[in-house]
């Protein structure tokens, strides 16, 4: 049947999620998933909201989570766009705002779904390359384009950029639009939203899936100037006018405003993942600097794929890359204490 695919269907190679495993007793290390629920506030307010009222639309507008986001950041409702998850408001971002005559310039190891959405959408894309460190170097982004798009922290090394090497990056590109990506900006690194007001061309992207425990929710925002929102906008309502349902608006506003049991889990998960990273060390892996819910970790004598099957074996889930430059390494997301410390058994075993 593929013979009636679109041309376009024929190139795509579309992004893989990590495994969604049923299994008993597993450690379940390979998503970015929060070990912690999330605020009891937005549950009871989920639950509240599925009643009678589903047999009505949501509003489209969002206007209720665009507020919630306003307040939490400072920011008015028309800088704000809401989308189902992250990757919606992503995809709609690159269809609205980042295809140019010239380039979009993104690191060679970053978030695998940019290179899927450029293929969907015929962005052409030049795709920089870390630095030895697997750092980005916004030098090397001083070269013509169309757009810029990194996530920071980066994935899947975690490694942050400081919020004035983001700012240099956003003065030096005045004439393009910036894309900043932050799903795991919570867990240790600062947000660019604070920039947004002397950067016009500045768009911030944010996710409730990671610190705020909603992975299941599907639902995300941008914030940035009001004309690049209302492209946005345009977008979104030729293709789907009510991407986020009730139940979905009433969970995100609750979770917003519930900022101190984001503050709470996170720092737990920061804590963990100064321990684990520790122990990692001991065992003679190097780790990456993380400032996200996850490390990157490679071992000099032992095989990363070789690793991963091991402690699946074991029932525990890690992510394994076969990408160049990576593929020795291990994405190995933060649990709670117990998880963390069953993994380090684990590898203690293995590499015995």
């Amino acid at each position: 049947m593929s013979r009636f695919w679109s041309d376009v269907v024929h190139r795509l190679i579309p992004y893989t999620p990590g495994e969604q495993v049923q299994m008993p007793g597993l450690i379940k290390l390979n998503t970015n998933e929060n070990p912690y629920g999330p605020s009891p506030q937005a549950v009871a307010a989920m639950q509240a909201a599925a009643g009678d009222g589903l047999r009505k639309y949501s509003d489209p507008s969002n206007a209720a989570v665009k507020d919630a986001v306003a307040r939490r950041f400072g920011l008015k409702r028309e800088q704000v766009f809401v989308g189902n998850s992250s990757d919606e408001v992503l995809a709609h971002t690159f269809q609205a705002l980042l295809k140019h005559d010239k380039p979009l310039l993104s690191p060679d190891i970053s978030y695998s779904f940019y290179p899927t959405y450029c293929s969907l959408y015929g962005i052409e894309q030049v795709r920089v390359p870390l630095n030895q460190r697997f750092e980005i170097d916004i030098d090397d982004y001083a070269q013509p384009c169309g757009a810029i798009i990194i996530a920071n922290p980066n994935a899947p090394t975690g490694i942050a950029l400081p919020l004035e090497k983001i700012e240099a990056l956003a003065a030096a590109h005045r004439d393009q639009v910036v894309v900043i990506d932050e799903a795991y900006v919570d867990f240790g690194a600062q947000s660019a939203v604070t920039l947004l007001d002397r950067y016009p061309h500045l768009l911030v992207i944010q996710t409730l899936s990671k610190s705020r425990s909603l992975a299941g929710l599907r639902v995300g925002f941008a914030a940035g100037h009001p004309d690049l929102i209302a492209g946005m906008e345009r977008v979104k309502n030729s293709f789907n006018c009510y991407p986020l349902g009730q139940v979905q608006q009433a969970g995100a506003v609750a979770a917003l405003d519930d900022q101190a049991h984001t503050e709470r889990t996170s720092r737990a998960i920061v804590a963990s993942r100064s321990w684990l990273t520790t122990q990692m060390q001991a065992l003679g892996f190097e780790v990456l600097p993380s400032h996200a819910n996850f490390i990157f970790a490679r071992h000099p004598q032992r095989d990363a794929a070789m690793l991963a099957a091991a402690l699946r074996e074991r029932a525990i889930l890690v992510r394994h890359f076969k990408q160049a430059r990576i593929d020795q390494f291990l994405r190995i997301t933060i649990g709670t204490d117990a998880e963390c410390a069953a993994l380090v058994s684990a590898l203690k075993l293995i590499l015995a």
